[in-house]
């Protein structure tokens, strides 16, 4: 099996290191890229991944030049790595652990499912900040049917890799999460325990994270009619 994995940075020149370094370890044995799309970073994350990228031919680098958010970001990097056979989508900041890659990569390999979220799991965040999400996730998953623990640290197989990519980049899905719900094929989550940031904070907070739900929620609402 070929591997892909995508992650949108955007101010993580502090983790994108011991991000490779760990998803490394972990996918060791296995034919894996690693696609680090930068969206518009704002700190020296463009020069730390091109680093990595000329010590290891495995890892590529797309700069965007202009910020268009983390999902979008996501997409683009699903669209530069075309030739996988599965995909996995997570953040730079480490708060998902890349020793959870192998987990979702086998279940999808078992073939019932066409996508595997990592259902999220431990008090990595504020109190605040998991009842918000938790409210919005479970009312997406009712209106959507995605599992409600389901959120961008996900692997998916080509016929939703094929669905998410256009379905983002045309506007026709607010996120990555929403738009695997219009490929219509089965998915699951397994439980993942989240890390805390080992520092800063993450690049998509605040005020762009409560319009990415809002977002959500008024396509999922569309949706369900």
């Amino acid at each position: 099996m070929r591997i892909a994995v995508v992650v949108p940075v955007h101010g993580n020149e502090a983790t994108l290191r011991p991000l490779a370094e760990r998803l490394a370890a972990a996918l060791d044995g296995r034919d894996w890229r690693l696609r680090l799309v930068i969206d518009a970073s704002p700190d020296d994350s463009a020069a730390v991944a091109g680093g990595l990228a000329a010590e290891d031919r495995r890892i590529g680098v797309t700069v965007l030049p202009v910020n268009g958010g983390q999902h979008a970001a996501i997409a683009r990097g699903l669209a530069a790595e075309p030739s996988a056979d599965a995909w996995v989508c997570l953040d730079a900041d480490l708060q998902d652990p890349p020793e959870a890659v192998p987990l979702l990569l086998d279940r999808l390999a078992v073939g019932d499912v066409a996508a595997v979220f990592a259902g999220r799991r431990g008090h990595y965040e504020s109190a605040l900040r998991r009842l918000t999400g938790t409210l919005h996730r479970r009312v997406a998953a009712r209106l959507t049917g995605l599992p409600p623990d389901a959120g961008a640290f996900l692997a998916m197989g080509p016929a939703v890799r094929d669905v998410v990519v256009p379905a983002v980049l045309d506007g026709r899905a607010p996120s990555v999460v929403l738009a695997v719900a219009l490929a219509r094929a089965p998915v699951c989550s397994l439980p993942v325990e989240r890390d805390r940031r080992p520092e800063g904070r993450s690049a998509w907070t605040g005020r762009a994270r409560l319009r990415q739900s809002l977002r959500s929620l008024a396509w999922a609402l569309r949706s369900a009619r």
